[in-house]
């Protein structure tokens, strides 16, 4: 009977009814815990057969006890039931299989390389397709190449597969994530306070691979409140007989202000002070540090950390093989991001649109991304293969879409405002160069230029380009708030300017509400210079309304142009005369004056005889009264005057008005251009109006004209009474043509030279012998000490000053004899290739803040033309992120072509999660 029901537990059903339910629900149980059908019933008779039919058993039938054939006594029963286990029992046999499980885990790291991590799923990137955003696509299935456990994972919870559903999307499109995980992809920070509670087996293999971070020998440890701090000391142990041993385990935590063990807090389960918060007790430190690598703990974390290391080095993981195919297959997919990341550059830096109507590949409209990527795999085998796995549907990866187009637009500008904003820390001061527009959308766009010295590998001036602002109003306080968040942004510090440039706007430069002015409140060393170029621009503009004749002859060159550009028969007529065609002109175009009056001056005749064919070939009477009295007007002696007389004064101001707009323009050269623009003018005016009627008479000679002034007789008006008399007329007309309109505009441009340039005059003289040093020479002392002392005020901001004037006086006294015309970078660049900057620490100071004051904002007007071929009508929707980002790349080109291809994948793999190794 036992034989037949060996596989049976057994138990005494008494007159309890809870013990009879238990009783049944351990019968029909195997001793594996799964139920069983009922015994066969042995051949006995009737009333053996109702003992042993379980249902016929009655809860208040009074047994004391059955026995059951084939089961165990009640005494038995009762044992079995005592030999449960209770629940501190079991919990304390769980914590024991735990621990168990736990000091296996990480065992297995020895023979796993770094990077055998499965890679992630990302479901922000594309979904190519063949063709066709509409043609359904199978689903993927991804497994990770290699699978490594943590400590703290069990094994039930890891799995080798995740299958993800995806849906038919073009080649180039993305459908956006929710869920990325940004931090991901970035590397284990070096100091051991910061790394996370729980770590990954292939962060443990990175740090192990990278080793310890070794704090720099010359840091300063911050004292404790016992006033005691950690030293360098404690990373050798002294043996008893002298010899030091170096504690490599020992790293330094600048975050926590503590010591950490290394191998223990990569392999240790235990919780202590040198794995969790770092041991700070500086009083006891030796005795703790000796006590700890002196435990069996210790010395068993050393010996993993140890192992694992020799066998990163020496490639004898087991996941080595798939580990060389992980790493061929990430070296092929960053071949493929350098190609497009050089398109990218390549299509911005020549201010290209990007996508086009369509985003599918071999297509004719689908921008010139993707055409550029056709174009290149026509030839490159890398781009080739890239291409081919799209079109057969055996890769769901691409990079190309319009998501990812922006991620590289914007990695890139990223990449290049880092290395500028490097460069602006390196050089300390700079300058601020401002400036606004409206774009093609009608958004005021604020163009942000710096200005900076940089020092290697010799001084060079330098402007480079942070960006578009854009702005809702143009008001002084919302123009400077918007500038000083856009500095906090960048972590510029604003306290380390020292100029600031505007063109003459009230906004600008108003002495109260301006943008200067504010600035000044908060910075009163960052000295304003208004643009020079724009002052040299308004000159030109106040001489041209000084006098009647001037105003009239530049709206007889207007009247030019408006005439033959107003049909393309009169054009043609023009065109067929003459070389160079006749320009407009603007107030806002700094040589759009020149160019206008150049054209006519230099083909008068022409312009002449084109005037008449025009007026007996056209058939618009109107047309050809208007031919008839320009061709009238051009061909009179005080037309061919004016002529002269202004491509003279225009030829003056505009080479020092290019010399001015340069971007590695200094201060004292500026200043020196305008005393000699002064110096020409004045020199004119004595002896060019003759000259101007001589070279007038030899063109009336050549378009056989007499040379004669025709006098229209003028209104006179009848004046009861006046406090002063008015001039008497004069007699000959080409006496009064040199008053009313050669003295008048010569006087009115050397008058507003010198009031526009007045404030850079002023700032020129703040910084005395060093703007201007051929004044050193033959001066006394006491001049320059007071010299020097007045650098020192200027460069003073809540009593902190940049340099000390008195010591400076002494360097520039100690200079070797240098030529008097020496400019101050010159002055710099000596010092630089002579080593000389301990010698003369104030002067290289002093030197660098001068050479930092801009001249012109040219560079943010320069920076408005690539806006308007960036931001075009076609593509007036593109946002300011984008539009800044494109901005950046093309007009900083020599930053971002200098920029290393594997900085710019690292920042777009750590971005976030992606799909293929990188």
């Amino acid at each position: 009977m036992k034989n037949r029901h060996n596989n049976y537990k057994a138990e005494i059903i008494s007159v309890d009814y809870r013990n009879m339910r238990h009783f049944l629900g351990i019968l029909l149980k195997g001793t594996d815990g799964a139920p069983l059908s009922p015994p066969p019933s042995p051949p006995h008779s009737h009333k053996h057969k109702r003992k042993h039919n379980l249902h016929n058993l009655r809860p208040k039938r009074p047994v004391g006890a059955l026995a059951v054939s084939g089961l165990l006594d009640y005494s038995t029963f009762l044992e079995m039931k005592r030999q449960q286990e209770s629940g501190a029992e079991k919990r304390k046999k769980r914590k024991q299989r735990d621990d168990a499980r736990a000091s296996l885990a990480g065992s297995m790291l020895k023979y796993v390389q770094a990077g055998a991590r499965g890679q992630e799923e990302d479901t922000d990137e594309e979904e190519p397709s063949t063709s066709s955003p509409n043609q359904p696509q199978p689903a993927s299935r991804s497994v990770h190449p290699a699978t490594v456990l943590s400590p703290d994972q069990p094994p039930s919870t890891t799995t080798d597969t995740q299958q993800i559903t995806t849906t038919s999307e073009s080649p180039v499109t993305e459908s956006p994530s929710e869920g990325d995980k940004v931090e991901t992809g970035l590397p284990s920070p070096t100091d051991p306070a910061l790394w996370p509670l729980r770590i990954l087996d292939a962060d443990r293999v990175e740090i192990v691979r990278r080793g310890p971070f070794r704090v720099p020998s010359d840091f300063n440890f911050p004292k404790g409140l016992d006033g005691r701090a950690f030293h360098s000391s404690l990373h050798f142990k002294t043996l008893s007989n002298g010899e030091k041993v170096k504690r490599s385990w020992l790293v330094y935590s600048k975050q926590n202000n503590a010591a950490f063990c290394f191998a223990c807090k990569l392999f240790s389960l235990k919780a202590i002070k040198l794995t969790a918060e770092g041991n700070g007790d500086w009083s006891n430190i030796n005795n703790n540090l000796i006590s700890h690598e002196c435990s069996s703990d210790h010395a068993q974390c050393m010996f993993k950390w140890r192992e694992l290391d020799t066998r990163l080095q020496t490639n004898t993981t087991i996941d080595y093989q798939e580990q060389t195919l992980l790493e061929a297959e990430k070296r092929w997919w960053r071949d493929v991001l350098k190609r497009l990341l050089k398109i990218t550059l390549s299509l911005a830096s020549r201010n290209l649109s990007f996508r086009g109507s369509s985003q599918c590949l071999y297509e004719p409209d689908n921008g010139n991304f993707l055409k550029e990527v056709e174009l290149l795999g026509s030839f490159d085998p890398v781009m080739e293969n890239h291409l081919t796995k799209i079109t057969d549907e055996s890769s769901r990866t691409h990079y190309l879409g319009q998501q990812t187009q922006n991620e590289l637009i914007q990695i890139v500008s990223n990449k290049t405002l880092q290395t500028i904003h490097t460069q602006i820390q390196e050089a300390k001061y700079f300058s601020i160069i401002l400036d606004c527009t409206p774009d093609i959308s009608h958004k005021e766009q604020m163009s942000l230029i710096v200005r900076i010295v940089e020092l290697e590998p010799k001084p060079n001036i330098k402007e480079y380009f942070l960006g578009y602002m854009e702005v809702v109003e143009t008001t002084g306080l919302n123009l400077s708030t918007v500038l000083l968040d856009k500095l906090k942004e960048l972590d510029i510090p604003f306290d380390d300017c020292r100029g600031q440039a505007y063109d003459n706007g009230a906004n600008m430069k108003g002495k109260k509400q301006g943008v200067q002015a504010r600035l000044l409140q908060l910075n009163s060393r960052a000295l304003f210079v208004p643009c020079a170029a724009h002052s040299m621009n308004l000159v030109i503009a106040d001489a041209a309304k000084s006098s009647r004749d001037a105003t009239g002859f530049f709206g007889y060159l207007q009247k030019l142009f408006c005439f033959f550009s107003g049909a393309t028969k009169r054009w043609s007529i023009l065109t067929k005369h003459i070389n160079l065609t006749v320009k407009s002109w603007s107030d806002v175009r700094w040589e759009s004056r020149l160019r206008s009056v150049t054209a006519v001056r230099s083909q008068i005749k022409e312009i002449q005889n084109a005037l008449i064919e025009a007026r007996e070939t056209v058939n618009d009477s109107v047309a050809k009264i208007e031919a008839q009295a320009l061709a009238e007007e051009v061909a009179s002696f005080r037309f061919l005057i004016c002529s002269v007389v202004w491509c003279e004064i225009l030829t003056t101001t505009n080479q020092v008005n290019k010399l001015l707009q340069t971007s590695s323009m200094q201060l004292d050269i500026a200043v020196g251009l305008i005393d000699n623009a002064k110096t020409s003018l004045s020199r004119y005016r004595h002896s060019g109006f003759a000259q101007a009627v001589s070279t007038a008479k030899d063109l009336c000679e050549a378009m056989n004209i007499e040379p004669e002034l025709k006098e229209k007789r003028l209104r006179n008006t009848r004046k009861q009474f006046a406090y002063e008399a008015a001039d008497e007329p004069f007699s000959d007309a080409l006496k009064r043509l040199e008053v009313s309109f050669f003295n008048s505009v010569v006087d009115s441009a050397l008058m507003s030279l010198q009031e526009r340039f007045e404030t850079m005059t002023q700032v020129r003289d703040k910084f005395g012998v060093l703007l201007d040093f051929s004044r050193v020479h033959g001066m006394s002392k006491e001049n320059l000490q007071k010299n020097c002392i007045e650098v020192q005020k200027t460069l003073t901001e809540k009593g902190n000053s940049d340099i000390d004037g008195l010591e400076m006086v002494q360097e520039i006294i100690n200079l070797p004899q240098l030529p008097p015309q020496t400019t101050a970078l010159e002055l710099l660049s000596f010092l630089h290739e002579n080593r000389l900057q301990e010698v003369y620490p104030n002067l290289w100071v002093a030197l660098r803040i001068a050479l930092t004051l801009p001249v012109t904002v040219a560079s943010a007007e320069r920076s408005f033309s690539k806006l308007k071929l960036i931001k075009t009508y076609l593509r007036s929707t593109m946002g300011q992120e984008r539009l800044s980002g494109l901005a950046v790349i093309s007009i900083n080109g020599e930053v971002a072509q200098r920029l290393s291809y594997d900085d710019l994948i690292n920042d777009f793999a750590a971005r976030k999660c992606r799909r293929v190794p990188l």
